[in-house]
């Protein structure tokens, strides 16, 4: 049997089954998914502590601008209050 080939070199292929392409594409995704999973790490030790500070941290300020909206006798004592436990703890 004589294939017909153009002047460029390509020959005519047949389509795909689209089953086969459903199948094909599926295969992929596995892999890409199995490649993710492999590549995943623990997360660092100091990320996690980064985190936590950066939760406290933002405790202490919301805490510190509710006390501010207080009134004047209460907001003083409030704050140096807040600010010495912030001070200690940082």
């Amino acid at each position: 049997m004589v294939i017909l080939r153009r002047s460029n070199g390509y020959s005519k292929v047949d389509k795909e089954d689209p089953e086969e392409i459903i199948h094909r594409r599926a295969q992929f995704l596995i892999h890409k998914v199995l490649e993710r999973a492999d590549c995943r790490r623990k997360p660092s030790f100091l990320r996690i502590r980064l985190c936590r500070l950066k939760v406290k941290i933002g405790r202490r300020l919301k805490k510190l601008r509710k006390s501010a909206l207080m009134n004047p006798p209460q907001k003083k004592v409030r704050i140096m209050r807040l600010w010495s436990w912030f001070q200690l703890g940082a």
